[in-house]
């Protein structure tokens, strides 16, 4: 930072009262930051802890650089200014560090860790706008835009991505097995090459390429000497540049298995692929740089064409001690450190779960049905992350009907695990599904209002199947997961409960029945669950 004058309005008393204590060289002001910055600390380290959580996954394990490189980016800018320097308004900086503490504090009392860190990203934009000045703080405006990119994606909109991504890539991947002549059949995620079949699992979406790609393509076009439109593409096309390249994986994998065997596809020379096509991935974006060069005037070498000097750069961080201070830190300062330090002596606020049933005493009897109860792969429970769950299927009496029923019941919805949506993983079983729509079926639901659910029909080689389902929270039915989570951040300010559960019912069309007979089956068989679920799942 460089020494600055005053905007009206502020006060100074030239060096700081420090100097009596041996700190000639500090101003106030940077007791102040210091102050800030410690009690945002404090009131975010909710959100901090459930970052550093994320950034042990292999998605989000770039995460922990964001900061420093964000730092170096606002030196970066800091180096070139000379003298004496205005700093213009601090009130929109005071707004903004405002707003992210009420977004703080909407997730500290839901104890949602997204909203958390929100809230934080937000007041790190208006601490740099509040000690830089509203206009000339525009300037750092990539810094703090890069700080987006250490914050996982929600757990809904990761589900979703993913799922297409892997979809997606498994469809690429199968193309260039076929390329390479290699026989190979494709049912939702599964890649069958006759003796072996491989399952393009979540990890091999290419979401851990895409997030450390996508953050490295963002700052390669910050640093990228060239025009706007340049850098937009060059970060743009970092994401079809990830999902090309993971899909080529995949397929190279395929071929490898087909040739040596299975165990091409795990240990380390499965990581050691993956290390190649992200470098690789690095290197096209290189490429297409010094491609779109060649559209300008001069064009630059391919040194020449990345604005990496870093010459002075830490020549700023002494000035630190140097910011002056104004009634706006200074409040800011008494505003942070009381925030901070009332929310982390308060008793934090827990969910409540009441007591209910445990799944594993789930009736195998309905009127006349019987059902078989069967578990999941410890995979398969892995990424379902229910805290408990039941899958049975039942058999009418005349042995000619069945009806699949599956509940995953959360103690709570709000602590980044959530649910895992069936929009996401029945397609990649291979099932090919017609349009989610919404279907009110003719049942009193938990709440006393006719049941709505999220209705299709899939289909797999010659089944065809029904499926129902929808979220029951507290004591209501959901078909919309956006109203489940919004009820969910209200009940979990209003009833501390956060808990909630997923329920889908699936059942078989037979030969010469319509789907309107799986709804009529459903209907009756529904009412049976309902009454017994609350039990179960607390209303």
């Amino acid at each position: 930072m460089t020494i600055e004058r005053f905007p009206s309005g502020s006060t100074t008393t030239g060096h700081s009262d420090l100097a009596r204590f041996g700190f000639a060289n500090v101003q106030t002001g940077f007791v102040w930051l210091l102050a800030i910055v410690a009690g945002l600390a404090l009131y975010f380290q909710d959100g901090i802890f459930s970052l550093i959580e994320a950034w042990k996954k292999d998605e989000y394990s770039h995460g922990w650089l964001i900061p420093f490189v964000a730092g170096f980016l606002i030196l970066r800018e800091l180096r070139n200014e000379q003298g004496p320097v205005e700093r213009g308004s601090e009130i929109p900086g005071l707004l903004i560090i405002l707003a992210g503490l009420v977004v703080g504090l909407l997730g500290n009392i839901t104890q949602i860790p997204y909203f958390i860190t929100y809230g934080l990203i937000i007041s790190a934009g208006g601490l740099i706008l509040t000690i830089a000045g509203a206009k000339r703080g525009l300037k750092f405006w990539a810094a703090w835009a890069y700080l987006l990119f250490m914050l996982p994606l929600p757990t809904a909109a990761y589900w979703q991505v993913s799922g297409q991504l892997q979809f997606l890539s498994s469809k690429i991947g199968v193309e260039v097995i076929r390329l390479l002549d290699v026989p190979v059949l494709l049912e939702g995620n599964v890649i069958d090459l006759g003796i072996y079949k491989l399952q393009v699992a979540e990890a091999c979406s290419g979401l851990r390429y895409l997030f450390p790609l996508a953050s490295f393509g963002f700052l390669f076009a910050v640093l990228y000497r060239g025009p706007f439109w340049h850098k937009a593409i060059l970060f743009l096309s970092s994401f079809p540049i990830t999902v090309l390249m993971n899909s080529f994986r995949i397929g190279i994998i395929g071929v490898l298995v087909n040739s040596y065997g299975i165990e091409q596809a795990d240990g380390f020379l499965h990581w050691f692929e993956g290390w190649i096509i992200f470098i690789a991935c690095m290197v096209i974006l290189l490429a297409e740089a010094w491609l779109l060069q060649r559209f300008v005037a001069e064009p630059k070498s391919m040194l020449g064409m990345l604005d990496i000097d870093s010459t002075g750069v830490a020549a700023p961080l002494k000035n630190i001690l140097l910011i002056s201070s104004s009634k706006v830190i200074a409040a800011l300062g008494i505003i942070s450190l009381a925030a901070g330090l009332t929310w982390t002596v308060l008793p934090k606020p827990t969910s409540i779960v009441p007591d209910h049933k445990p799944f594993a005493v789930f009736p195998t009897e309905f009127n006349g049905w019987s059902g078989q109860e069967r578990r999941n792969s410890a995979d398969v429970e892995r990424v379902l992350g229910a805290d408990d769950y039941v899958a049975i299927e039942y058999v009418s009496s005349t042995g000619k009907e069945s009806v699949d029923f599956f509940s995953a019941f959360y103690n709570s919805t709000t602590d980044g695990t959530g649910i895992h949506s069936p929009e996401t993983c029945i397609p990649g079983g291979g099932w090919e599904v017609s349009k989610w729509d919404r279907y009110s079926v003719p049942v009193k639901s938990t709440n006393g209002d006719n049941l709505q659910v999220n209705r299709a029909i899939i289909q797999k080689g010659g089944e065809k199947r029904l499926v129902y389902y929808w979220f029951e929270m507290r004591g209501n039915s959901y078909a919309s997961e956006y109203q489940a989570k919004f009820y969910t951040v209200w009940h979990s300010m209003t009833r501390r409960r956060a808990d909630g559960a997923l329920v889908r019912f699936i059942t078989k069309i037979q030969q010469g029945e319509t789907e309107a007979d799986g709804d009529r089956r459903l209907a009756k068989f529904i009412p049976g669950v309902l009454g017994v679920l609350p039990e179960y799942v607390p209303n």
